[in-house]
């Protein structure tokens, strides 16, 4: 009984994987598609391997967060701080998030995504310690969010943008750190001072 409840568990994670991975795939094929039929898509070489590496990192990363706990809290946790980063970075990297992907301004963000993966990597993917990191990285964010507004330019449309595109990346990181206290306190490891 036991071993056809785990065989079954094992062959739903495995579904999950195969899922997963071909999603990304899918992902990684439609601009390649979209090339056969417009103009208006023209993705280069490098176009294709940065985006590889994005979404291969972003899947590799979601597959060690998903097996560091089997806490619901924790694993939501690790995919809204995976898609937070993965999204930070491919906004960034596609069209900017201040003015044009070009701005020296949208390096910070980059700078944002290092820190919340060492931070991650120096908790060593524990709830507390991620608690922690990605608590930091809210604040880093916070900070950020305010340099980009205030270099969006005297447009005040820009400037709202802008805000309103940090405050979406600031509440994602928060939900994250919030989930990872909740796996914390599930796992009854002492909460971080307050």
């Amino acid at each position: 009984m036991m071993r056809e409840t785990l065989g079954a568990t094992a062959r739903r994670s495995n579904l999950w994987r195969v899922a997963g991975w071909s999603l990304a795939a899918l992902v990684l094929l439609l601009p390649l598609g979209a090339m056969q039929v417009t103009q208006e898509v023209n993705w280069t070489a490098s176009d294709f391997v940065i985006a590889a590496v994005l979404i291969g990192g972003g899947g590799l990363a979601l597959e060690v967060g998903l097996r560091a706990s089997r806490s619901h809290a924790y694993r939501a946790a690790m995919g809204v701080l995976v898609v937070t980063v993965f999204l930070m970075v491919w906004l960034n990297a596609a069209v900017g998030i201040v003015g044009s992907e070009h701005n020296p301004i949208n390096r910070l963000y980059d700078g944002v995504a290092v820190f919340a993966i060492a931070g991650a990597i120096a908790a060593r993917l524990r709830a507390r310690g991620m608690v922690r990191a990605v608590g930091a990285a809210v604040i880093v964010q916070a900070v950020v969010g305010a340099v980009s507004v205030a270099a969006a330019g005297s447009e005040p449309a820009d400037a709202v943008g802008v805000a309103a595109i940090n405050g979406v990346f600031v509440a994602l990181l928060a939900g994250s750190a919030w989930l990872f206290g909740k796996a914390a306190q599930q796992a009854g490891e002492a909460s971080p001072p307050s």
